[in-house]
């Protein structure tokens, strides 16, 4: 016969050695093709120390953090499908307070919140969100209605088209210590001109830079605010602990540490500044943007 106390002293114990905790979704398999032959592909890197570290350990260490920040690149497939596999996997820990998109807009907030208690999700789910055209459905759907499926409150944490235009018009400087440091500004408004492939007046750039400053101090202040724990899918430069939205979030007084997490293409170079962990991944097919901007 089973002692009941031995029972429930074994069950304490591996508890807190992870012994019952749920395992985690499989990984997606890379799509982008460049790096296959990188020694870096799909290693993850504890920043802190240096060290290679597994998945696993790394939803360890961003499971128990009330602000959890992953950077990405835009038209990185595997950024996206490793989002929507991260989510699953925090998921699988702990019950998400809520996910905030850089892709969303304060105006779809409350296109978002009427579908929030639908049973099923409409047919046309980007027509519903009136979600925005130079944000890839394809990479950012499934991300999408996964928070909706599972009720994660899904929350706009970018600027609206007019905030931003009022922003460039009427540049204000925004109060913090951390985030006006000259380096910060400095590193941001080259940034910027590369950015803009080098191709805005000089006369335009501290406009340019003041509405990327806001855009970080508006995350911040929506992570905040956010159910917790809470989830930010946002650029790379955004995520960024050295430049982006932790410096607003420390000026701005936020209690509890905030992890970040880079998804980086391998060739990348990482500092320990800019982030707690990377994950290196294939690059996405080389498009020349500028070329574009300057057709």
């Amino acid at each position: 016969m089973r002692h009941p106390l031995l029972c429930g002293a074994m069950l304490s114990l591996m508890l807190a050695l992870g012994g019952c905790q749920a395992s985690l979704p499989p990984l997606p398999a890379w799509q982008g093709h460049e790096g296959h032959d990188d020694a870096m592909l799909g290693q993850i890197r504890d920043l802190a120390s240096g060290q290679s570290i597994s998945p696993e350990t790394l939803v360890q260490g961003l499971a128990g953090a009330p602000r959890v920040l992953v950077g990405e690149k835009h038209d990185n497939p595997d950024h996206h499908a490793l989002q929507l596999w991260l989510m699953r996997a925090l998921q699988a820990r702990r019950t998400q307070g809520s996910l905030l998109l850089e892709m969303l807009q304060p105006e779809q907030q409350a296109r978002v919140d009427a579908l929030a208690g639908l049973a099923a999700l409409p047919a046309d789910l980007p027509k519903a969100l009136d979600w925005q055209e130079g944000w890839d459905w394809q990479m950012y759907g499934p991300i999408v209605s996964e928070a909706l499926h599972n009720h994660v409150p899904l929350l706009a944490a970018n600027l609206s088209l007019a905030q931003m235009r009022q922003a460039y018009r009427q540049p204000t400087a925004l109060p913090g210590e951390r985030s006006n440091a000259p380096t910060v500004k400095a590193a941001l408004l080259e940034q910027v001109r590369a950015g803009h492939c080098g191709l805005l007046p000089e006369s335009q750039l501290p406009a340019m830079l003041a509405v990327q400053q806001l855009r970080d101090r508006r995350i911040a202040e929506r992570l905040l605010s956010a159910p917790e724990p809470a989830l930010l899918f946002t650029g790379a430069y955004h995520a960024r602990k050295d430049l982006g939205v932790p410096l607003h979030l420390a000026d701005l007084g936020a209690k509890g540490e905030s992890k970040v997490l880079l998804l980086a293409e391998v060739g990348e170079k990482i500092e320990p500044g800019m982030a707690d962990y990377v994950w290196f991944t294939p690059a996405a097919p080389e498009q020349d943007y500028c070329a574009q901007l300057r057709r």
